[in-house]
């Protein structure tokens, strides 16, 4: 039996959202987009999963647009404001984003675009002063995340939208690791799209939204067929996006409690690692966080080995870190916030949810202390 604390890679489908889907992968097959009573009641199951994940963020229908993921979602959200408004040659983001903002604002600084990454501290936390200095009239878009997916810091998107729009910015709030954890709701602050994705809150893999504002014009990435309002061609993924509606409800109905007894776990994990070991470091720990994640630094060891490890005992959890010819290096996550080497190099995301039980954070620090204190007698320190 595995413990699997990796749910901000991916989450286990709610049993609700596999039922859901069943008869749309067998019996009812027809393409949503034919004219025919068994295309459109597809169409129908569509429409209605549309106005769940909308309900979920306090959106209308017709704002929602179902992608492939909450990749696809922030290219054509990013990449389509930039083609809708060619005039405008920049883009603001932060230090901190995932890979999917992160490498494309790399790509487009390639081809011309100016791009301005706003720093953090040392908890992750955005400059937001930095953000209000770097707006010019030639500033297309800011395009921020709402939690961080290696950290779980939040940012704090009701300022960032308010500073945006003194001066009349667009802005887009990657909010994959955000949406069914924490409330989120557009009418909370003036955003103009909202990226979101199916398998971070117990939906499928293969569905995510973006959410466009009224009057929000975007060019489309894609040209073909005249699905979701022209802006993605294409036959719907309808058994994934069925999943993602019922996902959605779900979200939407889930208690504070709920969110309570996650935090709860989260945090007895942490101060009982930090007891038994004492080169613990909790990332980002003074700011606020996701419910569900915990990033751990251990000074001197080095996190590919923590992992092989813990996966050898059963235990799933993933590195704050990537794996570059051949070297593990310390993420641009870490870096941009100034953690020591000697601790970004050791650095682990355990990241819970719905199904972590208080059996699984007893084995969790067991193994965990087992695996660091046997790797900090044998591993030579990391320079």
């Amino acid at each position: 039996m595995w413990i699997y604390l990796d749910n901000n890679a991916t989450t286990r489908p709610l049993d609700s959202v596999v039922e859901a889907m069943r008869p749309f992968l067998g019996d009812q097959y027809a393409n949503p987009s034919s004219f025919h009573k068994f295309g459109q009641d597809v169409r129908c199951a569509v429409e209605r999963a549309r106005e769940q994940v909308a309900a979920l963020i306090g959106a209308d229908p017709k704002e929602i647009i179902f992608t492939s993921g909450g990749t696809e979602a922030i290219n054509l959200a990013i990449q389509g404001t930039l083609a809708a408004l060619p005039t405008r040659r920049r883009l603001i983001t932060s230090a901190i984003e995932h890979s999917a903002v992160h490498r494309l604002a790399a790509r487009l600084a390639r081809e011309g675009y100016d791009i301005d990454e706003i720093g953090v501290d040392r908890d992750g936390r955005l400059n937001l002063a930095e953000l209000e200095d770097k707006i010019t009239d030639d500033t297309a878009l800011i395009s921020v995340m709402h939690a961080n997916n290696e950290t779980g810091v939040v940012f704090d998107v009701r300022r960032i939208c308010e500073i945006a729009e003194r001066h009349g910015i667009r802005v887009h709030i990657d909010a994959v690791q955000s949406v069914g954890k924490i409330p989120v709701a557009v009418d909370d602050f003036p955003v103009h799209l909202l990226s979101l994705s199916a398998h971070k809150m117990h939906g499928p893999k293969g569905a995510g939204a973006l959410y466009i504002r009224r009057r929000t014009r975007i060019a489309p990435l894609t040209t073909g067929g005249r699905q979701e309002r022209d802006l993605r061609p294409g036959t719907e993924n309808v058994p994934a996006i069925i999943g993602f509606g019922v996902a959605a409800e779900d979200a939407a109905n889930t208690s504070t409690e709920h969110i309570d007894r996650i935090r709860a776990l989260r945090d007895d994990l942490e101060a009982r690692v930090k007891a038994a070991i004492p080169i613990t470091h909790v990332i980002g720990a003074a700011a606020d966080r996701l419910c569900n994640t915990s990033n751990i630094g251990f000074e001197r060891l080095q996190a590919e080995a923590i992992l092989i490890l813990l996966s050898e005992r059963g235990l799933c959890a993933s590195a704050g870190a990537a794996c570059s010819s051949g070297s593990l290096e310390p993420s641009h996550v870490l870096r941009a916030m100034g953690i020591d080497p000697v601790v970004a190099h050791g650095a682990i995301r355990l990241s819970l949810s719905r199904f972590t039980t208080p059996a699984d954070i007893d084995r969790t620090v067991e193994v965990l202390t087992e695996v660091v204190k046997r790797l900090s007698a044998t591993m030579p320190a990391h320079s």
